[in-house]
């Protein structure tokens, strides 16, 4: 059963985003990247406007002086003549085309980052249904891009109007103009107009990048049976991973039993804790933790410290400082050395063995 999209109510993990990126896939608005392409190709002409305008004038110079001497009947004139006026005019445009190409590569960049995907261009028998075509057509994205290239006309139209109704005064004394001073009067209103549309369309285009951000979000959304399915692949799944450290802590628990006999004393609370101890002055300073717990493992560390012969003292404070502060395998704290010394003394002395100093600090 296909799945509700009013049902994918999660916003997409991590692992979503980036799947959508090596798909191809990124949140990206084209109507930022014509700002950016626009205002670079106006940057690079107010600046190289002088040079490229000299330039040009030297080229057409050239040619209207030039056009009766050129001769055309060799191919191989008539194609060096041709290769050096490209190269000319390369380097006439060069300026604006060098910008406006870093630019949309640099509005690229900002919006997306580096990213490279063959999969985004590879082709797809789904591009090729006419029913999710047509649903493409009266999708959200359809209409915002409608509205989109709707509202440019309407920006680029009424600015137009507008600016040229403010010059109306100067278009009615055109024809006591020269032809240079028409040429620059069209020239600056032309680009009174281009500054004009940048600034208005720079807010289309930050409205625009807000909604694809917003779309492409809504477009990875998640069930919370994805979300649980891609959970369960990731982390695994919590029921196998709650057998898992159940066992793992059962085989913790058996290692630690496995150490109580070789203990030399099981302090108890009397009956809700237990910790045992080893001390060994050859492997460390002061005693171990060799095992501990509580309720029912405390019962079953007393019940094997006494199948063993392992005396079990009652000390109610020691034994609950050692199991609140002290981890199996850690040496006891220093606080404690002097109390646990007396405790090692007591059962050595029945023992009729001889505690070594180093308990004392």
């Amino acid at each position: 059963m296909a799945e509700d999209k009013g049902s994918k109510t999660e916003k997409p993990t991590a692992k979503r985003l980036q799947e959508a990126r090596k798909k191809g896939q990124a949140s990206k608005s084209m109507e930022l990247n014509t700002f950016a392409v626009l205002m670079a190709g106006l940057m690079a002409l107010f600046f190289a406007a002088s040079s490229m305008y000299g330039r040009l004038d030297g080229m057409m110079r050239y040619l209207l002086s030039n056009v009766g001497q050129i001769s055309v009947a060799q191919d191989a004139d008539l194609f060096t003549f041709l290769a050096a006026q490209v190269e000319l005019l390369a380097l006439i445009l060069a300026p604006v085309a060098l910008a406006v190409f870093f630019a949309a590569i640099l509005a690229n960049l900002v919006q997306v980052g580096p990213m490279m995907s063959v999969e985004a261009i590879m082709p797809k028998g789904s591009k090729l249904n006419p029913i999710k075509g047509f649903s493409r057509l009266v999708s959200t994205r359809a209409l915002m891009d409608l509205f989109k290239s709707v509202t440019k006309i309407i920006i680029v139209g009424v600015t137009a109007y507008l600016t040229v109704r403010g010059k109306m005064d100067r278009i009615v004394v055109l024809g006591d103009m020269s032809v240079l001073q028409i040429g620059q009067f069209s020239v600056a209103v032309a680009f009174e107009i281009f500054i004009k549309t940048c600034w208005v369309l720079a807010i289309l285009a930050l409205m625009d990048f807000a909604f694809q951000k917003w779309q492409f979000t809504q477009d990875l959304k998640m069930t919370k049976e994805e979300i649980k399915e891609e959970y369960k692949q990731t982390e695994g799944d919590p029921h196998v991973k709650a057998r898992i450290r159940s066992t793992q802590k059962e085989m913790a628990r058996r290692r630690m039993m496995s150490k109580v006999p070789e203990a030399d004393v099981v302090v108890t609370n009397p009956t809700h804790l237990a910790v045992a101890l080893l001390y060994d002055s050859k492997q460390a300073d002061a005693p171990i933790i060799v095992a501990k717990g509580q309720a029912l493992i405390a019962e079953r560390i007393k019940e094997i410290a006494r199948e063993h012969g392992v005396p079990v003292v009652e000390n109610k404070p020691v034994a609950q400082a050692l199991y609140k502060s002290g981890e199996v395998g850690d040496m006891i704290p220093f606080l404690l050395y002097q109390a646990v010394a007396e405790i090692l003394a007591a059962v050595y002395r029945v023992k009729g063995k001889v505690i070594h100093a180093g308990t004392n600090g």
